[in-house]
């Protein structure tokens, strides 16, 4: 009974280690993203990108369908083409996150 003990302890310990992979969108990575793709392209910070708008005009372009329209409205250099399909919804929760009467980046 002693060693089934030890070895459930033991294997709780190691699941409960293990990292886990969060594939939900995020705005940390959508700021990485803009800043890999975006930035050299607009020619202005991602703050300044995601200032455009208010919270709820991102959700309104988001959930249209049009927020790669409005990036490119944006950021007429920008190639839409190459930027993947996936990256989109992170660098939506990015620019909510720090649209006009969002979150203030600290400098």
């Amino acid at each position: 009974m002693k060693k089934m003990l030890t070895v459930l302890a033991m294997a709780f310990f190691v699941v409960a280690s293990m990292p886990t992979v969060v594939t939900a969108a995020s705005a940390k990575k959508g700021q990485k993203i803009f800043k890999k793709k975006f930035r050299k392209k607009c020619g202005f910070s991602g703050v300044r990108f995601a200032r455009n708008h208010t919270q709820a005009e991102w959700d309104d372009i988001y959930e249209s369908g049009k927020f790669a329209k409005e990036a490119k409205r944006i950021c007429p250099r920008l190639d839409t083409k190459k930027i993947k399909s996936k990256w989109w919804k992170d660098v939506y929760k990015f620019s909510k996150k720090y649209a006009k009467d969002g979150v203030v980046p600290k400098c």
